[in-house]
Formats: C-alpha cells, sequence, structure tokens
C-alpha cells in the first residue's frame, strides 16, 4: 500500500522541487518516517502524507535556494510519453511552467500549484501548510503576479503537431538553411543551457532570433552531427533526446506557443546528473 504513494506523492514534491531524484529522496524519507510513527490520531492517511510531502519539499527547496548558481538551472525533465496511462504523470507542471515558478519562493510556490494545478481550496492549504485562509489567498496573488511578468504565449502540447514540427526543424538544421530555421522561431525566441557545472556548454543563455539560430547552427555543426535524435515528450511538452550510439548527451525540450505555432523557448539539459532516468531509455 505505502509503495502505491510513492506514485501518489511524486507529482507534489516534484512540482514543488523541480528535480525528481529529490522528490523520491523526500517521499522515501517521509514514509519511512511515517511506518516508524506512532499513527494514533492519523484519520486521513493520504492527506497525512501529502501534508507531510508538501512540507518537507518546502523546506528541502528553501535550503536549496541558498546556493548562488552560477550556472543556468533547469529542472529535471520528465518523461511523460505514458501519461495516458500512468495517472501520476498526469499531474507533473509544464517544463515552461516550472522554469517560471523557480521566480516564486517555495511557498508560494506550494499554493499555487496546489490551487492551480491540483484544485485545493484555500481552507484545504491554509490546513497543509498550517496557515490561515487569508495567508493562503496573500501567497496565491503574489505568486500570480510574479508569473504573469513573465508568462508568453501557452506551450503548444499537440503531439502529431509539434512531432511534424521539430521534424522540419532538425531538417532546417541540417541542411544549414538559416532562413527557413528563422522563420519557425519567435522574434524574441531565449535558449537556455543548464551542463550543471559538469558539462561545458558553448552559451547558458542566448536571446533573440539571429543570435538564437546562429548558436543552434553552431552547435549542431561543431558538435550534435553524427548525434541521433528522438523526438519524445518531456513535462507533457515536445522534446528530442540526443545519442552518441546508445549513449545519452542531452534533453532539449521545445516550448512552443500555441499563437503562432513558432518555437518560442528552447531549454537543453545536458547535466548527466539530470539524464539518469533516460539512461536505459
Amino acid at each position: 500500500m505505502l509503495k502505491d504513494y510513492q506514485y501518489t506523492l511524486f507529482p507534489y514534491a516534484y512540482n514543488i522541487l523541480g528535480s525528481a531524484e529529490d522528490a523520491k529522496d523526500t517521499i522515501q524519507d517521509v514514509l519511512s518516517n511515517y511506518i516508524a510513527a506512532n499513527k494514533k490520531g492519523i484519520e486521513n492517511e493520504k492527506a497525512y502524507l501529502v501534508r507531510s510531502v508538501i512540507n518537507q519539499s518546502i523546506n528541502a527547496k528553501n535550503k536549496r535556494r541558498t546556493v548562488n548558481y552560477e550556472d543556468v538551472w533547469l529542472p529535471e525533465p520528465v518523461a511523460t510519453e505514458e501519461a495516458d496511462k500512468a495517472l501520476h504523470l498526469r499531474d507533473i507542471g509544464s517544463y515552461t511552467m516550472l522554469i517560471l515558478m523557480e521566480e516564486l519562493n517555495p511557498k508560494e510556490r506550494a499554493v499555487f500549484i496546489l490551487k492551480e494545478g491540483f484544485g485545493y481550496s484555500h481552507e484545504e492549504i491554509a490546513d497543509v501548510l498550517a496557515g490561515s485562509i487569508e495567508q493562503s489567498r496573500k501567497l496565491l496573488s503574489r505568486a500570480k503576479a510574479k508569473l504573469d511578468q513573465r508568462k508568453q504565449g501557452m506551450p503548444l502540447n499537440n503531439r502529431t503537431v509539434s512531432a511534424a514540427l521539430l521534424d522540419q526543424y532538425l531538417h532546417a538544421i541540417r541542411k544549414g538553411d538559416t532562413e527557413r530555421l528563422e522563420h519557425m522561431l519567435s522574434k524574441d525566441i531565449v535558449f537556455y543551457a543548464d551542463g550543471g557545472g559538469k558539462v561545458n556548454v558553448a552559451k547558458k543563455i542566448c536571446t533573440g532570433l539571429q543570435d538564437v539560430t546562429a548558436l543552434i547552427l553552431m552547435v549542431y555543426n561543431k558538435y550534435q552531427q553524427n548525434f541521433t535524435f528522438r523526438f519524445t515528450m518531456i513535462n507533457h511538452q515536445p522534446a528530442l533526446l540526443f545519442y552518441m550510439e546508445k549513449q545519452l548527451y542531452g534533453v532539449q525540450v521545445f516550448t512552443i506557443s500555441e499563437e503562432d505555432n513558432k518555437i518560442s523557448q528552447i531549454s537543453t539539459v545536458l547535466d548527466p546528473d539530470k539524464l539518469k532516468s533516460f539512461r536505459n531509455q
């Protein structure tokens, strides 16, 4: 029974932490403590465990925020290809939203996730966080204000359309077709690369149509020509996995704007620690 909770609790921990490994560790700690705890007075086991995981995740996120990251930090990608079959994957936040939520403090993030992602009432959130309804409302208001400043067009998650678009994207890169590639990218496109301090990246952040186009072509010509690319869905968004033979070297997650069907953000994860879950795929 407790093993089933590992799946149920995962979206709560992961959406707050942005790290699958940290989420699993947090859940394991909570379940271990629960097994050893005096359960007298616990009427709703699931609610108790959800509350424990959320609060422990907030504490873990607070500790991690004290570290000064000089590199770009991107969330650990989670494969959501099987989201239709695996219920717990449906509640995984989109990759674009997880990046945006890094602007929030852990409590704002938790309130936003519980209210917008899981449909909790402010009364329920207040109970989970041991606060008041008014505090919950204020935290949600602050979270939305911060996110509204950075929100772009909602990402296009249609698998068929996005797979075709990325196929055209790869074709343009392989042909070195700058004009075609620029036509597929938004004028204010943003490119992020996270090497985790372990892998050198050509550029950590790049913005603007011409600069990003030049960077994409340079990286392909210098590093990726012999790679094999595979389409997948990461955090409900289209993505490319790139391999040299059977070795996975990176994941690129694409934000495709629903407004104009153009790529508005490319998030490249090269940190080997964040690619562990894909190693055997």
